[in-house]
């Protein structure tokens, strides 16, 4: 892991130097080679063209999972993505060509990018590869100087923590949390222990894939879709399966987090399909659970049991999807704060499982044949990761350490308190968190644990203060990828755009504080960062962010999709224009068992219009049923959602009828026996004089 050498990019040469040769001071020392690290250097290099900046990479390649894996890029609304996280991404399709979409280049090209990005500073970068963090002196709450294994000392004026681990701001003292918060800590419903109950899909949903391998299910399943024995004959847990904590109750903190995987580059293209490798230490009754899945359903699809994300030249993104999947729930517990051999036998974990996984899918005589076909019409693609036996570089490390910052972001910031006067970035990805764990229930079933149903953000504004330490702690260490957030709030900012957004500001900001004799991003001029930032195009805020449709904006008495009680899995999108920035669909699946409830109480006796809000679209239902109970009875309706709303575009109206103060409205929407998508954003009562 460690072969000890410096790397020196000028003109797109790699020119190798013994590590052990004694390095000058450097202005800017960052330490990790992730997109946020190598954002950071190319900002701060065209900032301040004199500076001398230095990168640090724990491992053999550089880019993170973007250039290691993950090639169908998690953006959320593309609107918010600007700088130099978009300049990449068009600099990716560019190079990827006709047909490359953007957002979604292979992993080669995203490398060849990042390259030639950083071809541009020259010899004024420096480009270290595996080569771990050792140690850290401090004389007071300044970093003076690194250690790195193999007893070389950097020192530096500022530093830059991009790790997906937080490495150097953990041992810089730098003060962070691991796993989850309870929800009493910063008000959050999501945050802590949260076991979520069955989430049943139908056999027609099971053995139906998505339409980015040509089926026509769900986009994407969650969680646990049957009753499924968690035990073995013995009463015991079996693999991948276990007992819950007694004494654990809903969102009590612990110190657990959300999966990690491998994100692999697949194909079906004979001409450059490679099998699926057996892994060096395969063990099938890891998969006991597996099998147990299939047996629930015969049918099941390759692609229902992974996500088959496409990308560009017929390759896909092969990423985890349900209850049991690529994601090794409950085997990352030791990673976040593990040293490094406890890591790397994580990391070599992960890998077995995996290439486990899809052994047995491809192999083991208790799948079905039918399965086992299709997953070996699958395979790695040989022009990728060649160096690694085709095998994608990176262990997708989801979430590790969190920075408790200036400022700590929250739930509540992704939602209403979205706007911050430091901004130096959005997001707007869903609160996404994969599963956490796999626990047995009462009834010795099993279920998955910490996965909550997606929810939707707004786009959100994130302050300059949530990538700075505590000044106490640590006055020249920025902190873009383990910023400052609680575990909810990470779930939606943890995406690629979004850390090299926070790269690009770490990069400026640095460039700002070197000016300084005693550079202190503490004393950063926050305004003139945000300028330098817009000069170079990227998005600090919305323009329509502030005119946001919101229910309080609304007049008479409107619920938004968010109150819903709903029955079944639903799916939030940011399709359209809709109220409070997302709407929700039943995923056209599960027919007949999915529906939406709203309770709306009335101020006063008297005849009210309702009104529905939905995201139209020739993909939804022509005929959605509606039932409404009004004070005189129950009214049936059915809507096609394939019409645009007749009130501004937003709400259609069902009808008229007598409500009573103290006996809610009640307005159910149901996918019984529907075509298509059925989508609802929000129900309105105007009261009728």
């Amino acid at each position: 892991m460690n072969s000890r050498f410096l790397s020196c990019i000028a003109a797109g040469i790699l020119c190798l130097f013994p590590l052990l040769l004694k390095a000058d001071e450097y202005d800017l020392v960052i330490y990790g080679g992730s997109p946020a690290g190598l954002v950071s250097a190319i900002a701060a290099g065209r900032e301040n063209p004199e500076a001398k900046i230095l990168v640090v990479e724990p491992t053999k390649w550089i880019g993170g999972v973007v250039t290691g894996g993950l090639a169908r890029t998690d953006k959320g609304r593309e609107e918010t993505i600007g700088g130099i996280a978009r300049e990449y991404f068009e600099l990716a399709k560019e190079i990827g060509g006709e047909g490359t979409p953007m957002w979604y280049a292979t992993p080669k090209e995203n490398m060849e990018a990042f390259e030639k990005m950083l071809e541009e500073l020259g010899s004024r970068l420096e480009l270290i590869t595996e080569t771990r963090l050792e140690s850290v002196e401090k004389d007071g709450n300044r970093i003076v100087s690194i250690t790195l294994e193999g007893g070389r000392s950097v020192s530096g004026k500022v530093f830059v923590d991009a790790t997906y681990e937080g490495d150097l701001m953990a041992r810089s003292g730098v003060s962070y949390i691991v796993g989850r918060e309870s929800r009493d800590t910063y008000g959050e419903e999501k945050a802590g222990y949260t076991q979520m109950p069955v989430r049943p899909h139908d056999a027609d949903t099971m053995g139906n894939a998505c339409s980015c391998v040509g089926g026509e299910g769900p986009h994407f399943i969650h969680g646990t879709p049957a009753e499924i024995s968690a035990l073995d004959d013995d009463g015991n847990p079996i693999a991948g399966v276990v007992k819950p904590d007694p004494n654990a109750k809903p969102g009590d903190p612990d110190g657990l987090t959300q999966a990690y995987n491998f994100r692999l580059c697949v194909t079906q293209r004979e001409d450059i399909r490679v099998p699926f490798p057996k892994p060096e230490n395969y063990d099938p009754e890891q998969y006991v659970l597996l099998q147990r899945l299939i047996d629930s359903y015969p049918k099941v699809r390759f692609g229902r049991l992974v996500h088959l994300g496409q990308i560009a030249e017929e390759k896909h993104d092969l990423n985890a999807q349900g209850l049991f999947s690529t994601d090794y729930a409950g085997g990352n517990v030791d990673y976040p704060d593990g040293d490094y051999a406890t890591r790397d036998a994580i990391w070599q974990d992960h890998d077995d499982y995996v290439k486990g996984f899809l052994w047995y899918l491809g192999h083991d005589e208790k799948v079905p044949q039918e399965l086992r076909d299709e997953v070996n019409e699958w395979g790695l693609c040989k022009d990728e990761f060649v160096d690694n036996d085709h095998w994608s570089y990176a262990l997708y490390v989801r979430e590790a350490r969190r920075m408790v910052g200036d400022y700590v972001m929250r739930q509540q910031d992704t939602w209403t308190d979205i706007t911050k006067p430091d901004s130096v970035g959005m997001g707007s990805f869903i609160l996404d968190c994969h599963i956490v764990q796999r626990v047995v229930t009462e009834d010795g079933l099993v279920t998955d644990e910490g996965s909550f149903q997606d929810s939707p953000t707004r786009p959100y504004q994130i302050p300059y203060r949530s990538l700075l330490p505590k000044k106490e702690e640590c006055e020249n260490l920025l902190v873009p990828v383990c910023l400052s957030a609680s575990h909810i709030a990470y779930c939606s900012i943890r995406m690629e755009p979004v850390y090299m957004t926070m790269g690009h500001a770490s990069g400026i900001a640095a460039a700002m504080a070197l000016k300084s004799e005693t550079p202190n991003y503490h004393d950063v001029d926050v305004s003139n960062l945000r300028a330098k930032l817009l000069e170079q195009n990227a998005i600090l805020e919305l323009k329509g962010l502030k005119d946001l449709i919101t229910v309080d904006k609304l007049p008479g008495i409107a619920v938004d999709d968010r109150e819903a009680e709903y029955v079944g899995s639903w799916s939030h999108s940011s399709y359209g224009n809709p109220i409070e920035g997302a709407a929700a669909h039943d995923a056209n699946g599960g027919k007949g068992e999915k529906s939406a409830t709203f309770r709306i109480e009335v101020p006063k006796d008297g005849k009210y219009e309702v009104r529905m809000a939905y995201a139209a679209s020739s993909n939804r239902a022509s005929a959605a049923p509606i039932t409404v109970g009004y004070s005189g009875g129950e009214a049936e309706i059915v809507l096609d959602q394939r019409k645009v709303p007749e009130h501004d575009k937003l709400f259609t109206t069902l009808g008229t009828w007598e409500f009573s103060a103290g006996a809610p409205a009640v307005v159910t929407i149901r996918n019984d026996g529907t075509d298509s998508y059925v989508s609802v954003d929000a129900v309105q009562l105007l009261p009728v004089e």
